[in-house]
């Protein structure tokens, strides 16, 4: 399996990678979001990154990470975002490869946190996450400020 960052030749595997992360959330983005979440990980002045999961070729899975600042830590914290396995390739490692690899952008940044979010019914999800850490007890609280996400 490769991880590696996205390069401009991937925009089909990753429209159709990302389609299904949107659908899996049963959420709609318009296409025009598409456009600019991609322009903004390709764009190296934007602080968006994405890695692909690959076999042989075949892109598997996707994730999408940032990082911020914190008032709380001297170091910024990494964010991953989004992380998304083609359903017929899950239970193979793909998820775990592409978190291992946030992590390790994340230790290389000299950040000192990784996290994530999830629904909590996201059981197959937490199995993995919760191999890793135990869950936050954060509650997350949204206002809407626009009529987009």
């Amino acid at each position: 399996m490769i991880i590696r960052q996205l390069h401009a030749s991937d925009r089909a595997v990753w429209q159709h990678l990302w389609r299904g992360y949107i659908e899996f959330y049963q959420a709609t983005i318009p296409a025009p979001q598409d456009e600019l979440t991609w322009r903004r990980l390709l764009d190296p002045e934007y602080e968006l990154h994405g890695l692909i999961a690959e076999i042989d070729g075949v892109a598997l899975g996707i994730t999408h990470y940032s990082f911020q600042s914190s008032t709380w830590a001297p170091n910024n914290y990494c964010y991953l975002e989004d992380l998304f396995v083609d359903p017929s390739s899950r239970g193979q490692g793909v998820g775990r490869a592409l978190i291992d690899a946030v992590q390790e952008i994340a230790i290389q940044a000299g950040s000192s946190r990784l996290y994530w979010n999830t629904d909590a019914s996201n059981e197959t999800a937490r199995k993995l996450y919760d191999s890793y850490t135990t869950e936050s007890g954060k509650v997350q609280y949204r206002i809407a400020l626009t009529d987009t996400q």
